[in-house]
């Protein structure tokens, strides 16, 4: 990944996003610190595998029963 500066972007932006659209990363750097990457946007969005989570968590019967009064009460501020 190439490193470049403000001032170098700003005098050329159309240079180095033909460079970005041929599949160029840049960091950009502010004061020799690194404060942006530069990169081509992914076109293909990864679908999450199914079961990720499996025996991570259980949901119980009742998950969808109505609260108790008090704790409704609480979230209402009364």
């Amino acid at each position: 990944m190439l490193s470049i500066t403000i001032d170098e972007i700003q005098n050329n932006p159309l240079k180095y996003l033909r460079q970005v659209e041929e599949g160029e990363s840049f960091v950009i750097m502010q004061a020799d610190k690194p404060i942006a990457e530069l990169k081509p946007a992914s076109s293909v969005k990864q679908l999450r595998p199914f079961g990720l989570c499996a025996g991570e968590f259980t949901v119980s019967n009742d998950f969808d029963a109505p609260l108790p009064d008090d704790i409704i009460r609480g979230f209402e501020g009364r």
